[in-house]
């Protein structure tokens, strides 16, 4: 015949039951690290979703570009401003500008801003088909239209038009790059 095995229950030892809460508490801890992952993730991820928001939502394109009003003429003054040069010495100094004839439409105004900050626009009324009129005059941080038909001024540093401006479209602004005491200004 054959005897059935018995199950002994065994009292557990101090060690077993200090080995067993520790379990407890490791699966805890793993638990809690695991939320705090979880939660890490969860942030990552609306912080990309919101960026990829923001991004779409955001747009390059101002009131300058689909100008009717001005072509998109391509040119690069490459090496040829140099502050070190008597010419465009005035550069080194903020609230201090040039112009530059020979291109763009109608010529090009430089600005220093400062802090190795430069703004370029195109010399041409945004608001005006290019006429001998639409041709802006520099006078200190302001260009403005020669036509009669309206006093069209606007900022040379930032390109917005004054209040006045009759139209829709800000200057057009160009390329600056600074190298060292040179200072190229390009459309692409």
């Amino acid at each position: 015949m054959f005897h059935k095995p018995q199950l002994i229950k065994h009292k557990k030892s101090r060690g077993t039951r200090l080995i067993h809460k520790y379990t407890k508490y490791l699966q805890q801890t793993t638990f809690c690290c695991n939320l705090q992952s979880e939660i890490m993730t969860m942030k990552k991820l609306f912080l990309a979703t919101l960026t990829v928001l923001l991004m779409m939502n955001c747009s390059t394109s101002d009131s300058y570009e689909d100008n009717p009003y001005i072509p998109d003429y391509k040119f690069d003054t490459g090496t040829l401003i140099n502050t070190s040069l008597p010419k465009y010495n005035a550069l080194n100094f903020p609230g201090n500008y040039i112009i530059l004839d020979s291109y763009g439409v109608n010529g090009v105004v430089l600005y220093y801003v400062g802090s190795s900050m430069y703004t370029a626009f195109e010399l041409t009324d945004p608001n005006h088909v290019v006429t001998s009129c639409s041709v802006l005059e520099v006078d200190g941080i302001l260009a403005t239209c020669g036509c009669d038909d309206d006093d069209n001024s606007y900022n040379i540093v930032n390109g917005y038009p004054s209040t006045d401006t009759v139209g829709e479209y800000t200057l057009k602004p160009y390329f600056v790059k600074v190298s060292g005491s040179t200072i190229r200004v390009y459309n692409e």
